[in-house]
């Protein structure tokens, strides 16, 4: 409820300003035509939709007229090809209305093959890896990174290891900017974001060691059972 969002929406004409302006190099965004400015974003959103179809054509809405070999090297930047492969019918996988037959870190990384594929000039992230856990957050941050080089970049997230690499830092509070620097810059003014990394950070590692600790139990499960 800060705002962030609002922000997002602002730059993609899903909402028009009442005054002021917004401009990307220079041009004031009401001077460009919707589907114009529209053709240069990739959006990622927390809640991935996914169509019934097969895994191919759902990446493909990225750019309809992308050849399979295109469709494969973005699923191979979004770090998506190795789970397709492992599906029965590999990218010929039909998926459900959603995609509900596939994991929330799955459906992402979908989603992120799509951006990759419509090689966008501008990339936004709205929260695109809060809703799944810290061993696959590492995995889909790994192609986020990938997708983000050359390009400029909004990223809305709460957790903080999603931005540390960003040249300029925005926090929102009540609806204004009450801090803005990069990750260090911001460390050092010791104010509310060094407060919520310094709150995180702990909460992170706790989580990622017991996430490690129920891996290495399963794998002892698994061995046990074999032997």
């Amino acid at each position: 409820g800060a705002g962030k969002t609002t922000i997002i929406n602002l730059l993609t004409r899903f909402y028009e300003i009442d005054g002021g302006t917004v401009t990307i190099d220079g041009y004031d965004l009401r001077t460009l035509r919707k589907a114009d400015l529209r053709r240069q974003l990739g959006v990622v959103l927390q809640d991935t939709f996914l169509f019934s179809g097969s895994i191919i054509d759902n990446i493909r809405y990225g750019r309809l007229n992308a050849t399979d070999d295109e469709v494969h090297a973005a699923a191979r930047l979004a770090n998506a090809d190795p789970f397709i492969r492992r599906l029965p019918n590999g990218y010929d996988t039909e998926l459900s209305e959603r995609g509900g037959n596939l994991s929330q870190g799955q459906r992402q990384l979908l989603a992120i093959a799509r951006a990759a594929l419509s090689d966008p000039t501008i990339l936004i992230l709205d929260e695109a890896t809060s809703s799944v856990d810290t061993r696959t957050e590492r995995h889909i941050q790994e192609a986020l990174l990938r997708l983000m080089e050359g390009r400029t970049s909004f990223v809305i997230a709460h957790r903080l290891s999603t931005i540390r690499q960003a040249d300029q830092i925005l926090v929102i509070n009540g609806g204004e900017i009450i801090e803005r620097g990069d990750h260090e810059s911001l460390l050092a003014q010791d104010g509310f974001y060094a407060r919520l990394h310094k709150g995180q950070f702990h909460g992170d590692e706790e989580l990622a060691r017991l996430e490690e600790a129920a891996q290495i139990h399963e794998q002892e499960a698994i061995a046990s059972g074999r032997s």
